[in-house]
């Protein structure tokens, strides 16, 4: 089977769910996954670039890579500015960027460099990506250990930033970060207290009271 006729089998066995949940999904995705052990990373890239080509389920092309070792370790900036082309919603920044990015960098298959370009950018949807990223730094169920530093640097960089999906994910970042050191992440919000948009404060400090972030 070619990379093509794999991701339109794929595509068409996913279109073909009664409903599309997350669930079934994965299932059918994992099938999949399992069919491509054999194959090599370059079969995987070209199967997943036909899968975002569609525009159509993005976050089971990305899947697809992080499951194959050899086309994951292929992973660098170039090729990840390159899946991440189009992003333009929470769900497929969050897709890319737990899955992939995030992964990578936790990996040393990325620099910091790479993520702080990224938070610097004109495009709201790459700063999100830079600050999701740090997620997988800090989730044990994704391998993240909790890095204060990588996670606080990016941070830093958008503390003023006011883009709705930003914030958010400046909440969400520095959360992830209280099951490692509540302390530490609380005197960070109490530091940049004064620039510090009222959600983060807000939910970073319900979630440090509460363990919840809306209790």
């Amino acid at each position: 089977m070619k990379p093509e006729e794999f991701a339109a089998a794929l595509a068409e066995e996913l279109d073909a769910l009664p409903l599309r949940r997350t669930a079934p999904m994965k299932r059918v995705r994992r099938k999949y996954s399992r069919r491509l052990s054999g194959e090599s990373g370059v079969f995987v890239w070209e199967a997943a670039r036909r899968i975002l080509e569609t525009g159509q389920h993005r976050w089971i092309a990305y899947e697809l890579i992080l499951d194959h070792p050899e086309a994951f370790r292929s992973l660098d900036r170039d090729t990840l500015e390159h899946l991440g082309s189009g992003i333009d919603s929470s769900s497929s920044v969050d897709s890319f960027a737990r899955t992939l990015s995030g992964p990578a960098w936790r990996d040393g298959l990325i620099s910091s460099d790479t993520i702080r370009a990224w938070a610097r950018s004109p495009d709201r949807w790459w700063r999100r990506a830079a600050l999701v990223s740090t997620v997988a730094l800090n989730v044990e169920s994704r391998g993240g250990k909790g890095d204060f530093d990588k996670t606080l640097g990016i941070c830093e960089i958008l503390l003023e930033d006011r883009d709705d999906m930003v914030v958010k994910a400046l909440s969400w970042a520095l959360r992830e970060l209280i099951a490692h050191d509540p302390a530490r992440v609380e005197a960070f919000v109490r530091a940049h207290e004064d620039v510090l948009a009222p959600r983060v404060k807000r939910e970073v400090r319900n979630k440090l009271d509460t363990g919840l972030k809306n209790p």
